[in-house]
């Protein structure tokens, strides 16, 4: 039963990052497609903790949190060059 559900579970994850990088592309505006970039960043955490559990192996976890680590630093670069329109001063 658990692996029906880790199936179920990549698959939700699968499309949620499929929705976030149609918005990603094809959004009207800048807000929405950083947004959407990191709900994106979320969604890949997600599927790769879901692939660490499936395969019983750590290394996944901690690859989950460089990309948590990478998500946060450019949404935050992103906002910054939107409000200041440079990222480093």
């Amino acid at each position: 039963m658990m692996i029906y559900a880790t199936y179920f579970a990549f698959a939700c994850f699968g499309a949620a990052v499929l929705m976030n990088l149609w918005k990603v592309v094809f959004a009207d505006r800048i807000t929405d497609r950083i947004l959407a970039l990191d709900t994106m960043f979320i969604n890949a955490i997600a599927v790769m903790v879901l692939y660490g559990l499936a395969n019983g192996t750590e290394i996944y976890f901690e690859a989950a949190m460089i990309i948590a680590m990478l998500g946060f630093v450019s949404t935050v670069a992103y906002a910054r060059f939107i409000l200041r329109g440079n990222i480093i001063e």
